[in-house]
């Protein structure tokens, strides 16, 4: 028999798409300034379509020498970072799964309080100047490298492997090492899950930058030039021919738009594991 539609699944409906609405729309509003014609758009009025099309605003953008050195940047952390923190995180996720771990007890009570509790900013900078991170781009990938919470995730997802394979392994005279990497394949779901959260929050990130560098422009992220932009209102030097064309509002929003489009088209690949790698988490942890 078909269920019928209660007046409560259309209220969920209606709630979902207002939901949807109110997220989707600013990135809607973005991309219409990012194609309007800067001057245009100062008499207002451009909330769902360009009034005056017009592509200067993405040559001011991409004609800047300055974005592409703070995306080769963010690439860089992004792909280094997600990979030693992916790395790092499994060894420790690998150990913390295991009953037979001598002082089990104690590593979790550490990594408990590590969640809750820190020494604040200044005896972490303290800290940064201390180890010689201080202007150098190791500050984007060192402090970071560890999660407790990725940790945890991992952890339970190693958990709900069949110990059989593990017995197996040592049977045949296999290194903890050894059945670490045979973990590896069988965790895809958890792995690219946490991976994407570190690669986003990577991506997005701007607060190293601003509180652990002189800010000179070499070791520049892209979030921070794109703050750059926002705070100060500002564009980068364009040519006589698009200048007329453009505004430093405009040109904002298009660089939010190129900021943007790497995760965009990164997540359609991975969107499969990621929902599979928070279920079986949920689930079996």
């Amino acid at each position: 028999m078909k269920r019928k539609i209660q007046i409560f699944d259309i209220l969920i409906i209606i709630g979902l798409l207002l939901i949807t609405l109110v997220s989707f729309y600013p990135f809607v509003f973005t991309i219409a300034g990012s194609f309007n014609n800067g001057i245009d758009y100062q008499y207002g009025g451009v909330w769902i379509f360009p009034r005056e099309i017009t592509l200067a605003n993405y040559q001011a953008v991409l004609g800047d020498p300055k974005l592409y050195l703070s995306f080769g940047n963010t690439v860089l952390v992004t792909v280094l970072g997600t990979f030693a923190s992916l790395l790092f995180t499994s060894f420790v996720a690998y150990g913390m799964s295991q009953k037979s771990l001598r002082g089990k007890k104690f590593f979790w009570t550490v990594n408990l309080i590590t969640m809750f509790f820190s020494g604040g900013m200044v005896p972490f900078y303290l800290l940064i100047l201390t180890l010689g991170l201080y202007d150098n781009f190791l500050v984007y990938i060192v402090p970071s490298v560890y999660s407790v919470y990725n940790m945890i995730i991992l952890s339970s997802f190693f958990r709900s492997i069949d110990s059989g394979i593990r017995e197996s392994a040592m049977i045949d005279g296999a290194s903890e090492f050894r059945i670490w990497t045979l973990y590896l394949p069988i965790s895809k779901p958890a792995l690219a899950t946490v991976g994407l959260w570190i690669a986003v929050s990577r991506w997005n990130t701007y607060m190293p930058t601003l509180l652990y560098t002189s800010r000179e422009e070499n070791l520049w992220l892209l979030q921070y030039y794109m703050m750059r932009l926002i705070k100060e209102f500002s564009m980068p030097e364009t040519e006589g021919f698009i200048s007329d064309q453009v505004s430093a509002q405009t040109v904002t929003y298009a660089s939010i738009v190129v900021s943007v489009l790497p995760i965009m088209l990164v997540y359609p690949f991975l969107s499969k594991y990621f929902t599979k790698g928070i279920m079986v988490g949920a689930l079996k942890g």
